[in-house]
């Protein structure tokens, strides 16, 4: 067993180089194919992007075509965070299962993320509990229950790697709701730094959203 911090990488939107996030051409490729509408293709140019995604998207709110470019980002958090987050339906996910991966397999062991919120001086009671969580789930795989049926010891605590892709318009509605003060706190660890990545790597579009506020204020936004 292995007490791990969550994380998340930011991968490359698609169509674009996996290793590279270029926010400035996403927002080229949603700008020619914004222009389809009225026919406007010849009049982009290497940098009227910023204008037009300024006139189009911020100023005129018209969010829809941010909906042709899309970004995925690989989380690791731990289960209870997971069910959380595939209540955004608009995205798509791919998550490690526990009916497949056998923690009890020779090189592979389980990993947890406990809550942030346990006090200091509980904390290595709680690693202790999660050990003896840990050793009813082997004992039972040693017994010859597969990982799908030993899987009903495995608590919220267990880490897991989910890969989420969404558009840079779903991404936005996921910041106005994840980084909010009604937000859970183990989210708010994980989702606000992402936040923040975003802003450095994708110019304009999530430069408004302020962390920590009302959720009603945050989700009156424009989105």
């Amino acid at each position: 067993m292995k007490i791990i911090e969550p994380s998340t990488t930011m991968l490359a939107p698609s169509g674009f180089p996996y290793d590279r996030i270029d926010g400035e051409n996403a927002l080229r490729f949603i700008e020619a194919q914004a222009r389809i509408s009225h026919k406007s293709e010849e009049a982009q140019t290497g940098d009227s992007w910023k204008r037009f995604i300024e006139a189009v998207v911020l100023k005129h709110g018209d969010w829809s075509v941010c909906e042709h470019a899309h970004v995925t980002v690989k989380f690791q958090i731990n289960r209870g965070l997971t069910h959380e987050l595939v209540r955004h339906r608009l995205f798509s996910f791919s998550q490690e299962s526990t009916r497949f991966v056998n923690y009890g397999k020779e090189g592979t062991s389980a990993e947890y993320i406990p809550s942030f919120e346990v006090r200091e001086p509980d904390q290595e009671e709680w690693k202790q509990d999660l050990l003896e969580i840990d050793a009813i789930y082997l004992k039972w795989l040693k017994r010859g229950y597969s990982p799908q049926i030993a899987r009903d010891f495995l608590p919220n605590a267990l880490a897991a790697d989910i890969s989420v892709t969404g558009n840079l318009r779903s991404w936005r509605w996921f910041f106005q709701a994840r980084t909010t003060k009604e937000t859970h706190p183990d989210m708010r660890r994980v989702v606000i730094p992402l936040l923040e990545e975003f802003k450095k790597k994708i110019p304009l579009l999530y430069d408004d959203l302020q962390t920590l506020e009302k959720q009603s204020i945050s989700m009156a936004k424009v989105h």
